[in-house]
């Protein structure tokens, strides 16, 4: 059965545009159909200072995997993609892939918690969330999307950058070729 799920992709780490590229690529392979994506914004780093600023854009697939499996194909790709994760909290990544919603399933478990905890904190999630489905509603707060951004107290700079063309889903058939590290076996 196939369901919809909303993600967030980003980065701050090398050549951002082409680790979006990347990521959409393995996505459309490994996880489903693209079949709505967001402008590509740039964002303030979010939980700490000093960082390079990010490249997000917002994902929504139709995929056929369960909640659990669709977080470790990400974390697959993630770790394809160059990502080392650490315990020391926020960090500057190649990329960070985020299941934000999964059709109106709600989870909370140590491993995964859905809909994303942070994400009504976020203007880098619900500026594309707006832009993508306002009318949207959180499963769990019942409030539209549109009214979250808001009520978002959140001050870090979002701005829509001229990249977004790149991206445009009627395109996705036309990708280039990604070419993976070596040692991505699986992707």
């Amino acid at each position: 059965m196939n369901r919809i799920s909303y993600l967030m992709l980003g980065g701050n780490v090398g050549d951002r545009m082409v680790y979006l590229h990347q990521s959409i690529d393995l996505l459309r392979r490994e996880v489903g159909q693209v079949i709505a994506m967001s402008a590509v914004y740039e964002s303030e780093p979010w939980g700490y200072e000093d960082m390079h600023w990010y490249l997000n854009q917002m994902v929504v697939m139709k995929t056929g995997l369960a909640p659990f499996k669709l977080l470790e194909s990400i974390q697959q790709i993630e770790q394809c993609l160059g990502r080392v994760r650490t315990c020391d909290g926020y960090q500057a990544r190649t990329v960070d892939i985020d299941i934000l919603l999964y059709d109106n399933i709600v989870i909370n478990t140590p491993e995964l918690m859905i809909p994303h905890p942070r994400m009504t904190e976020r203007m880098f999630v619900l500026q594309p969330m707006t832009e993508i489905a306002p009318n949207l509603k959180h499963p769990v707060l019942h409030h539209t999307m549109k009214y979250l951004k808001k009520h978002c107290t959140d001050t870090k700079q979002v701005k829509v950058t001229d990249l977004s063309h790149k991206f445009d889903p009627s395109m996705q058939k036309r990708f280039p070729t990604v070419h993976l590290p070596a040692s991505c076996a699986r992707c």
